[in-house]
């Protein structure tokens, strides 16, 4: 993997606020518990200081509900590359890339119900800056690696897998689950997705540590 230039994130938004004034869409990928939404969050935060129009798309609302992954034998392995609707994900970000319909909407999912929320985040057209934040942006596997012909700019956030797995214990302790199943969830499911983002992810234009 080669690494791209190391930034913080208020120098990123820096780079980025010079960026021409048509739409551009960022690819902010990263393991799960690396801190994505918060990143992403601050990162159209500081776009809008720096008198940009950014918004953020989530991956993760285009988890398969479920019914479908119950079905498939895959709700053990929910949050796994193979139990998102990628070519949903790749449909959307043509359209918005394309940027010529007044609004697009797009789903977000709900992690206190585990739930993708049709609609949920209306994404109008004046926004110029697009951060598309999501563990498999950058996955160089198929049909992961089609996405990557949308987006101007990549961002890889890389976390230690320590720092990775207590963050994680402590996102499904804050949801109330019991102890053995946050073990499960984490041990069986949550680090091996981090494993496969940390090895499988291509190279990024720029890395943010955290």
């Amino acid at each position: 993997m080669s690494d791209g230039q190391k930034l913080r994130l208020a120098e990123l938004a820096g780079i980025l606020a010079e960026a021409p004034g048509q739409r551009r869409l960022i690819a902010l990928a990263g393991p799960p518990g690396s801190g994505k939404s918060t990143t992403a969050e601050k990162l159209c935060t500081m776009l809008a200081r720096l008198g940009r129009s950014a918004a953020v798309l989530p991956m993760d609302g285009f988890h398969y509900d479920d019914a479908v992954l119950k079905a498939r034998d895959l709700l053990p392995r929910k949050g796994a590359p193979e139990t998102f609707d990628v070519a949903g994900l790749e449909h959307i970000l043509a359209r918005l890339r394309d940027n010529s319909a007044p609004e697009v909407a797009v789903p977000v999912f709900d992690r206190t119900i585990e739930v993708s929320r049709a609609g949920a985040r209306i994404i109008p057209s004046t926004v110029d800056l697009l951060i598309v934040e999501g563990n498999y942006l950058l996955l160089d596997r198929a049909p992961w690696q089609a996405l990557k012909t949308h987006f101007d700019t990549t961002v890889r956030i890389d976390t230690p897998m320590d720092i990775l797995e207590q963050r994680l214990v402590q996102r499904w302790v804050s949801l109330g689950l019991p102890a053995e199943e946050v073990a499960r969830k984490v041990g069986e499911n949550d680090m091996l997705n981090c494993l496969i983002v940390t090895t499988e992810t291509g190279p990024a234009d720029y890395i943010i540590a955290t």
